[in-house]
């Protein structure tokens, strides 16, 4: 006789989020829901622990916030090369980090999925696991550092002057330097997907394996319950660093042609393959 051991109908999966309610007419996802109770808590979370913190590192929560302040404030100053300019962007990357981490783990939550539902529809999904919300996150980060590396840079054309290693006026480079623009704009999708592929398939990786364990669900899916906590931390870390290096290489390019003079800039008749024929016949003439 064969023995069933597991049902019929596996869990429910669910890549993308769904919606849940309307209000005054626009639809209410299941993500959305979740992504503002999380914004909520953060603020709060934050604001306590700034009020309770003293010269003395903190212990507990506190401390633990304490700690993941300064690591991104040094990310952040460690990456420019004028530790004052990026000074100004911490508030944001540390708001960056907090609400991404935040939302990482908690998919790890027992509320979220199945847990609780609205007409069979789960009311809670981690926002980091809606591609849309990824995809927002990704063009609002790199909308700032666009408008801060055009900014920090003194104007919008010295910030595409990076794109081009030689004068646009020669068509090889002036191609290359398009291109380098193209893949510089794809980065909001690369950006996005990343994380939300991790968290979403992290999210199925667990509801498969507790479904498998059946009655022992909590060990079976456990050791994948602790490599995503490993996994919500360094997604948010990943994006946020890469955030950090985008507006950093812009910045720092910027500031260190301001610090050349102007006869040290590379014209259409100064390209690599002439400063490198130059230096040729000037080592030729000095031999």
């Amino acid at each position: 006789m064969i023995v069933k051991l597991f049902a019929s109908s596996g869990p429910s999966v669910q890549v993308a989020s769904q919606q849940v309610f309307t209000f005054h007419g626009v639809g209410i996802t299941n993500s959305e829901l979740y992504g503002w109770g999380v914004i909520l808590v953060v603020i709060c979370l934050l604001i306590w622990a700034a009020r309770k913190t003293k010269i003395m590192p903190g212990k507990g929560f506190v401390g633990l916030i304490e700690e993941g302040v300064s690591f991104v404030m040094q990310m952040v100053e460690n990456a420019f090369s004028r530790p004052e300019v990026g000074r100004k962007y911490v508030p944001f990357f540390v708001t960056l980090f907090f609400f991404i981490l935040f939302n990482n783990w908690s998919e790890l939550m027992p509320v979220i999925g199945q847990a609780f539902n609205h007409g069979g529809t789960p009311l809670f999904r981690p926002w980091t696991a809606d591609l849309n919300a990824t995809f927002a996150m990704g063009i609002v980060t790199m909308g700032l550092v666009y408008y801060a590396s055009v900014k920090e840079s003194g104007g919008l054309k010295i910030y595409l002057r990076h794109f081009f290693v030689g004068s646009p006026k020669n068509p090889l480079y002036f191609v290359i330097g398009l291109l380098e623009m193209f893949t510089d704009l794809t980065r909001v999708i690369s950006l996005s997907l990343r994380l939300y592929l991790n968290i979403t398939i992290g999210m199925i990786v667990i509801d498969v394996f507790g479904y498998l364990g059946h009655y022992i669900a909590p060990v079976s899916a456990l050791p994948f319950f602790l490599i995503e906590i490993f996994i919500g931390a360094l997604q948010a870390y990943i994006f946020t660093i890469l955030s950090v290096m985008y507006l950093a290489v812009a910045v720092n390019h910027a500031h260190d042609h301001n610090d050349l003079s102007h006869e040290e800039y590379l014209t259409e008749d100064k390209v690599p393959e002439t400063i490198g024929a130059e230096s040729g016949s000037l080592s030729t003439g000095n031999a």
